[in-house]
């Protein structure tokens, strides 16, 4: 899973000497929450909405209004930026973009060539549509949850759906002593089992097909959870301002 996939190609890009109070137009007038700055067509930095909003009104808000319109007006994006911002490039994995921004604590990191063209940008957002994507919950409400004792065990897994003649979405798997950070700790074994996580979505069925596959599922493996989740009436946010 390559960041040029699932990135975002069409970038609002500022240059570095553009002033604030033009960023603050572009940001609202096209809802989005963070500009690369570049030099050149290279980058060089990006700016945040929190990075105007919070320029605005601490620098200007004693000012008569045509003062608060001139100061903002000759203040420069180069001014507020966020300087050689953490990047990634196009061959990069989701994964490894992930991971830079939870360690990082950042919601979105620019996508530039080797020559530091901003290429893409990829978002929180994204990786959330990568993972419903992988986890198959737009084709089916139905999920379990398993411990099994091997990789090998996937293959009898597999085999008991096939009998029931019920369809797999998809599968998602770890081992239980694959390494996690602790806070503090740096990285170590999560513990020293051998048995692995298996989470399976799989296709809506009549219920005594269901019955027996969970039957026979309990009989060889030890069942977390089935859970039956509507995704088609979903509450939505009124207002929100969409990622990008």
């Amino acid at each position: 899973m390559l960041v040029k996939d699932w990135m975002s190609e069409h970038v609002i890009t500022l240059d570095e000497n553009t002033s604030v109070i033009k960023a603050l137009q572009v940001i609202k007038e096209h809802k989005i929450r963070r500009l690369p700055i570049t030099r050149g067509g290279k980058l060089v930095g990006i700016v945040t909405d929190r990075d105007l909003k919070e320029v605005a009104p601490s620098k200007v808000s004693v000012m008569e209004l045509h003062e608060q319109y001139y100061l903002l007006s000759e203040l420069k994006l180069k001014d507020i930026m966020t300087k050689d911002p953490i990047t990634v490039y196009p061959d990069d994995t989701v994964e490894y973009a992930a991971v830079l921004m939870l360690e990082n604590k950042i919601s979105g990191l620019p996508v530039i060539d080797r020559e530091r063209r901003v290429v893409g940008i990829i978002t929180q957002t994204d990786i959330f549509k990568l993972f419903v994507k992988i986890t198959g919950v737009y084709h089916s409400p139905e999920q379990l949850a398993l411990i099994i004792n091997s990789v090998e065990d996937l293959a009898s897994l597999i085999s008991i759906f096939s009998k029931h003649d019920i369809t797999i979405y998809s599968i998602l798997t770890w081992k239980e002593e694959m390494a996690f950070p602790v806070e503090g700790e740096g990285w170590q074994g999560f513990d020293e089992k051998k048995d692995r996580y298996v989470f399976v979505r799989f296709s809506k069925t009549d219920p005594k097909a269901l019955e027996n596959l969970l039957s026979e599922l309990k009989e060889k493996f030890y069942l977390l959870y089935h859970k039956v989740e509507d995704i088609h009436q979903l509450p939505r946010k009124k207002g929100a301002l969409e990622e990008e």
